[in-house]
């Protein structure tokens, strides 16, 4: 059967054939009769658009390139990246829009994106997790346009981003921790070169001052074993403690393990807070009182702004949402 042409739909929708390819090349003043007749042609000839084609025409690629700044293991271990991408993934169909996800975990990732980008194989990149002095954040410099899921740690004039209030949500977290009445209260951080782990522990310090200690303070990766690691860390070098913020709730799980195997109770014993509200909060056991950072929408207003970037807008301001303390069973 012979595949159906451009000249097959402007027969059908009764226009030229300059006009089907003006609207299947973005163009704003094809009429709105003449655009309904065209789409309608489209779909009862079952005409597929020749993405190379069009892309010779309005210079676009029709793609967006996702790039995950950790290692490939994370990305099926922590649930934050596919609400991520299940959003964005949905707001780019309505566009039109493939998403192509590529990982930057090392250097030799890294390079690789960056030959991509540069390349002018994607409309946009959408950045997830960056990490400090990552060469990737300079290599985007004169790229196509950018954003950042996540805040970017001295790059906010550069690449655009939204993101949760980390700071304010690791205050909730530990008010709520001080209205318990606990007393030794200890932290489990993100990695101190990402945005999260940084804000995360200031709210922590601004909250307890001087008795946020170093002795109190753990350093995980965002895995649920460094929460494990890091708990028992805790737990050898301050025995007293009798609570613990935990910097996302997938390390919260770990610590919830090892708070077991040295036969603590939670919340008896030790009170444990985590950080996200993903599914992970509500498969623990205890169920975890966490912080809630609004997945959905940090994801939603991400892709807003690379999108208002890709349709030629030349600013965008960054997007901070508040958080939301979750109290369940675990504190």
């Amino acid at each position: 059967m012979k595949r159906p042409t451009i000249h097959d739909v402007a027969a059908a929708a009764g226009v030229s054939r300059g006009t089907v390819s003006r609207l299947l090349n973005g163009d704003k003043y094809v009429s709105a009769a003449a655009r309904v007749a065209i789409e309608r042609a489209i779909s009862e000839t079952g005409y597929i658009v020749n993405r190379a084609a069009r892309s010779l025409v309005t210079q676009r690629t029709g793609s967006i390139v996702m790039v995950l700044s950790e290692p490939h293991e994370k990305l099926f271990e922590d649930p934050n990246y596919s609400t991520l991408i299940r959003v964005a993934i949905r707001m780019l169909a309505e566009r039109d829009l493939s998403l192509v996800m590529m990982m930057a975990g090392d250097e030799g990732d890294r390079e690789r994106v960056a030959r991509y980008v540069r390349g002018g194989h994607a409309d946009g990149v959408l950045l997830v997790s960056t990490h400090a002095g990552d060469p990737l954040l300079d290599a985007l410099r004169t790229g196509p346009p950018a954003v950042s899921c996540g805040a970017v740690i001295g790059r906010e004039s550069v690449i655009p981003y939204a993101t949760a209030d980390d700071r304010l949500g690791a205050r909730q977290m530990t008010e709520y921790f001080v209205g318990l009445g606990r007393r030794r209260i200890a932290m489990i951080t993100g990695p101190m070169d990402t945005p999260g782990g940084i804000q995360r522990l200031e709210g922590f310090a601004d909250v307890l001052g001087r008795k946020a200690t170093k002795k109190l303070i753990a350093h995980g990766d965002w895995t649920q074993a460094s929460g494990e690691r890091a708990m028992t860390e805790l737990l050898e070098r301050t025995p007293d403690i009798d609570a613990v913020f935990v910097a996302s709730d997938l390390m919260a799980a770990g610590a919830l393990a090892a708070l077991r195997a040295a036969g603590r109770r939670v919340p008896d014993d030790v009170a444990v807070g985590g950080f996200d509200d993903s599914s992970v909060a509500i498969s623990t056991h205890p169920p975890l009182t966490t912080i809630r950072q609004p997945l959905a929408e940090m994801a939603q207003e991400t892709m807003r702004l690379l999108l208002a970037l890709i349709d030629g807008a030349e600013h965008v301001e960054p997007v901070v949402l508040p958080t939301e303390l979750v109290i369940r069973e675990s504190a």
